[in-house]
């Protein structure tokens, strides 16, 4: 079977069991502060799990991507080392949320490995958790009991809590699990030693290939565990290791999944694949981290030096200096997988396919900008002494840091100068920059503390800014030093941020209506909507009033809407290519990033603005439609963006059926007249292939527009009233052209005559000619022109220059290039002259400036000029 069709055959098995097959989630998460990728399967379910919304489907089966690279799951130093460990990979599973449990799932695991795959079933070993007596958990008998009706009991293997009981987290959903292991060792080894000891033992050829998780507790912050509302399976299997095992291999990266790839690195680089450790490790590490790169990509991530766009930059590095060490490509490759990669996900993650030149590009860019950084690296290297042969710590450590550079590099380039690498003085400076990365980001996020029992939340807010409510439960927070409280509302008129637009901020009111406290800020987490107070109010059982600030709400609303047409408009303008790769909506301004590769300019910019105003002064009403279903808005031409989660139903947002249509959940205008007007107050480069353009609208566009007028009439009041405002402006620059080139012509004369003078006052000293003057000239040019000539006049020349210009005393220091060579060095005189005039300053061995603030000390820095001559 072909990695396609075994797929599929996972799919279309639990589809015959009344699955419903739903799409992968994003790779890159939104509204979970816990996480910020998809690390495993259940992450987009963690809300159903916890009983936080409403269970549409209660079977479910999908492919997820996922990616493990940070945090507890983390596989990325392992990544083509060994032969079953990958940053991204496809977790196909089975989902049941409050519906079957063990038996059904064991049951039809079991049949789809050994009837559907015909998985022998010899070669299949499964545990179950042994329990834990520090944990109160029993163990698990009943998985145990549903297992011997399938496998002989020699091959059901008890797993301890480490490996058989599941977490996603310190906090969160978990419980028992059953595992799947399966045995691809030849006939002759299994004779040597029995595959039962081998199972969790980390043999590469005895895997695990499917998780049966039994999800029924939740673990709290102090370490208890609370039962779930209900009881649900999460299963998880290797889609990677799966087709391993299907098409008899002994490693992951043999199969049809890699080696297209694989072989076309080795083409490429003129090495064959098998023939030596390091360039297979180095084409294992290209081929997958080619995937994690690009899939986080097209998911709307770019990388940056910053959380998680600083781990798929880090990917991308690793890839690039595996390549360049190993491989021999000293120019950009990696992207040139990219078109391989999305042809071969064609048909089952499509984002990538249509995206693949903005993809392409971003890989391109982030290699030549590595490949600089390598160099510079690599020069800085050469020019480093060890001392005793041995390499510091903390240099190895700046060279990872600042430079890309993996340990293992370093310590290659030392073992060519027979140098050795202090690895501990390493390891403590990379364990002192983690700890600082965990102090920073730490947040102390406390269990919720229920208040009234529901079973979920309800958004309200596209219809009402002000509702009769209750609290649901509460919880404590604390990050940066500061403690604030999250809020669960039984009903809440309050946006949460999502999709670019900020959260709502408000008052919630006590019945009275007479103490209250702020609402500062409303965010999501796994589909949860969370309000942030600085305080609890006095009685938390009462009624409340839930109140939005309407103003800043309304602000809002006009530049999301405004947002949507520049979104179209771009379209219209620059061409179907444009797709949003970002955006920001506040009550100010609109931020948005858009896929385009050059420079919008000017005329395109004022076309944009045109169109989008055209729009407003129609005062087009909004179309707003909700659970619309997925594949009917989709066919119907609406605009769906990358890297968003969409269900079964969505929400579209329509101004002008012909013009913008999109999915959307966030709050808009009634209708377009009320943006008032659009003005566009930037356009800049945010990445390669992404364009930003920031905008205002309303208020703020008002404003700007009054601000203009005002500087106008005090242009028009500087230049006597003219009426043609361009042309005096022109003819000021004109006359302040002629004056420059007079002043210039003065001041060259004035040099000329300065230097014939100034070369008469020089004192021979020690064999050395001394200038130590103070200069009357107004230009720093000028005086470097002087310094510059009096150095072509005079041998052995050590010259110091004071000036004072606009009030701000310089000093300017020359020396001859025979003084140079004997060891005297201008920067390091100027540093020491300039602290005489409170400052500071440096420049080349030959020539150096500072510059100060007290001119008081110029005197002094000309008496101080002498020492620093030799005395022989």
């Amino acid at each position: 079977m072909t990695a396609k069709e075994i797929r599929q055959a996972f799919l279309s098995f639990f589809e015959s069991k009344q699955h419903h097959v739903v799409l992968s989630a994003p790779i890159v998460v939104k509204n979970d502060p816990t996480l910020m990728f998809t690390n495993a399967g259940m992450n987009q379910f963690k809300d159903l799990f916890l009983g936080e919304a409403t269970i549409k489907y209660t079977r479910v089966a999908d492919t997820q991507r996922c990616l493990r690279v940070s945090g507890k799951h983390n596989d990325l130093e392992e990544v083509g080392i060994d032969t079953y460990h990958h940053t991204m990979f496809e977790m196909l599973g089975n989902w049941s949320f409050g519906n079957y449990f063990k038996k059904e799932a064991i049951a039809w695991s079991w049949e789809l490995l050994t009837e559907i795959y015909k998985i022998p079933k010899e070669k299949l070993y499964v545990t179950y958790f042994e329990g834990d007596e520090k944990e109160g958990l029993e163990k698990d008998q009943e998985a145990y009991d549903f297992w011997k009706q399938y496998v002989d009991e020699s091959h059901i293997l008890p797993g301890n809590k480490k490996d058989n009981f599941w977490e996603m987290g310190d906090t969160g959903p978990c419980g028992p699990c059953s595992e799947i292991h399966v045995d691809c060792r030849t006939d002759e080894e299994k004779a040597l030693i029995d595959g039962a000891t081998l199972v969790n033992a980390d043999h590469p050829q005895v895997i695990e290939i499917w998780n049966n998780v039994f999800m029924q507790f939740n673990r709290l912050k102090d370490g208890s565990l609370q039962s779930l509302p209900a009881k649900h399976v999460d299963t998880g299997m290797g889609f990677e290791r799966l087709v391993r095992v299907l098409q008899e291999k002994t490693s992951n990266y043999d199969t049809d999944v890699f080696q297209p790839m694989i072989q076309f690195i080795a083409e490429k680089s003129g090495i064959k694949y098998g023939t030596d450790e390091k360039t297979d490790i180095a084409m294992r590490v290209m081929a997958d981290h080619i995937r994690a790169i690009s899939f986080v990509i097209a998911d709307g991530q770019l990388p940056s030096n910053n959380k998680a766009g600083y781990v798929i930059r880090r990917i991308l590095r690793r890839a690039v200096r595996y390549a360049y060490t190993f491989l021999n490509f000293k120019e950009p490759f990696l992207n040139q997988l990219v078109p391989l990669l999305a042809e071969q996900f064609k048909g089952v993650f499509d984002e990538l396919i249509s995206q693949q030149d903005f993809v392409q590009k971003v890989v391109l860019e982030e290699e030549v900008s590595f490949l600089r950084t390598l160099s510079t690296g690599i020069q800085r290297f050469e020019k480093y002494q060890a001392t005793d042969g041995m390499v510091e710590g903390a240099f190895a450590f700046e060279l990872s840091d600042t430079f890309g550079f993996p340990i293992d590099l370093t310590e290659l380039m030392a073992r060519e100068k027979g140098w050795s690498v202090d690895l501990v003085g390493y390891e403590q400076a990379l364990k002192k920059q983690k700890d600082d990365s965990r102090a920073a980001t730490a947040i102390d996020t406390g269990d919720w503390i229920v208040v009234n029992t529901e079973d979920q939340s309800e958004f309200v807010g596209y219809d009402d800014l002000e509702i009769e409510t209750e609290i649901l439960k509460y919880r404590k927070v604390k990050a940066k030093g500061k403690e604030q409280y999250q809020i669960v509302l039984r009903q809440t008129p309050f946006y949460a941020e999502s999709g670019g637009q900020v959260g709502d901020t408000g008052r919630l009111e006590d019945h009275s209506r007479q103490f209250w406290v702020d609402i500062t800020d409303t965010k999501k987490e796994n589909g949860l909507t969370v309000h942030f107070t600085d305080i609890l109010p006095d009685n938390l059982e009462g009624k409340f009033w839930a109140v939005v600030d309407e103003d800043k709400r309304i602000l809002t609303e006009d530049n999301h809407s405004a947002t949507h047409l520049l979104h179209a408009a771009l379209k219209q303008v620059l061409g179907k290519h444009v797709n949003q790769k970002g955006s920001l909506v506040n009550a100010d301004y609109l931020r948005f990033d858009f896929s385009h590769f050059a420079k919008v300019t000017d005329e395109e910019l004022a076309q944009i603005e045109v169109i989008v105003n055209q729009k407003i002064r129609q005062n087009i009403k909004l179309k707003e439609q909700r659970n619309v279903p997925y594949q009917d808005a989709i066919e119907s031409g609406v605009t769906a963006l990358f890297g968003e989660k969409y269900g079964d139903f969505v929400r579209m947002i329509t101004f002008d059926d012909h013009f913008s249509k999109e999915l959307c959940g966030g709050t808009h205008v009634k209708a377009t007249g009320q943006i008032g007007s659009f003005k566009i107050v930037s356009e800049s480069a945010v990445a390669a292939g992404v364009r930003r353009i920031e905008a205002i609208t309303a208020d703020k566009a008002e404003q700007f527009f009054l601000d203009q007028r005002k500087e106008l009439g005090q242009l028009k009041a500087l230049l006597n009233g003219s009426k043609d405002l361009s042309a005096s402006v022109q003819a000021l620059l004109d006359e302040n052209s002629k004056l420059k080139k007079e002043i210039e012509k003065s001041t060259i004369e004035r040099v000329n005559t300065l230097k014939h003078e100034i070369v008469h006052h020089v004192r021979g000293i020690n064999g050395i000619n001394l200038i130590a003057e103070h200069i009357d000239l107004q230009s720093a040019e000028a005086i470097k022109n002087l310094a510059f000539s009096l150095k072509d006049m005079v041998d052995n020349l050590f010259l110091v220059f004071t000036t004072e210009i606009d009030g701000k005393p310089g000093i300017t220091v020359m020396l001859s290039d025979h003084l140079v060579k004997k060891g005297l060095n201008a920067s390091n005189i100027v540093r020491e002259l300039g602290k005489e005039i409170q400052g500071g300053g440096g420049g080349q061995p030959f020539y150096a400036t500072a510059g100060g603030k007290n001119p008081a000390g110029l005197k002094a820095v000309l008496e101080k000029a002498e020492s620093f001559i030799p005395s022989h």
